[in-house]
């Protein structure tokens, strides 16, 4: 998964479709049908990869009895430049790449999975963007799991996010030497998710590069294997 910078266009007018650059790129589902389902992962992939990319992940660590469900990003990125630049140069994209999980995530409500039977899950720049969802959307998720990844903004970025992650479970693990993920915003991003009262656990691997191991692969497996009771579908109860 690369992280090549990918063009990038401003619109002025506010109808022109690049606005919303993600709003009708797919959504590829896998798993269980999301009416059958007791739980979801809605998997982000990294900048120049593709959601088949991230569902070849998500298939080792979700139970089938989950709906797998990966939106592609427009041209392979969700948004231009590194996640530390100012949020305003990214735009519209990041704006648009928000919404588009928030989309989705309506979609699984409305088929009877609740927000707390829903992981967010992503790597890379993946994991930036399902981090900085859930901070944004504070409430208790089935699981929030960044990659790779930490909350988007340059240094100094106020962390003034509103609401409680309510007990939500998540994971950070990246390396301690990654070249597009600096480590002190890892550590900011565990303590940001833990003041928003979530249950947080950071795992830093010396030397491992960008990538996924297979410590992180045992850790998320874990936690998606708490969603495939059926006990916690919202038509259930």
């Amino acid at each position: 998964m690369t992280q090549a910078d990918a063009r990038r266009t401003r619109p002025d007018d506010a109808t022109d479709p690049s606005h919303d650059p993600h709003r009708d790129t797919p959504v590829h589902r896998e798993g269980s049908p999301a009416g059958d389902a007791t739980g979801a992962v809605i998997a982000l992939h990294g900048r120049g990869s593709s959601a088949g990319d991230i569902l070849g992940l998500v298939e080792t660590v979700a139970p089938f009895a989950l709906a797998r469900w990966a939106p592609e990003a427009a041209g392979s990125t969700w948004y231009p430049h590194s996640f530390l630049v100012p949020v305003e140069n990214n735009q519209p994209y990041l704006d648009s790449a928000l919404a588009k999980i928030d989309r989705i995530v309506a979609e699984l409500v409305a088929a009877s999975i609740s927000h707390d039977r829903i992981a967010l899950l992503g790597f890379s720049q993946g994991a930036c963007l399902a981090l900085e969802y859930a901070a944004r959307h504070a409430r208790r998720w089935g699981a929030v799991i960044g990659l790779s990844g930490g909350l988007i903004g340059p240094p100094g970025t106020p962390r003034d996010y509103p609401g409680s992650l309510a007990g939500t479970p998540v994971f950070l693990g990246c390396s301690d030497t990654d070249a597009h993920i600096p480590l002190e915003r890892v550590h900011e991003s565990t303590a940001v998710f833990r003041a928003m009262g979530a249950s947080v656990t950071e795992r830093i691997y010396p030397g491992m590069g960008h990538t996924v191991n297979r410590a992180e692969i045992t850790i998320v497996r874990e936690m998606l294997s708490s969603l495939a009771s059926p006990a916690g579908r919202a038509d259930a109860r």
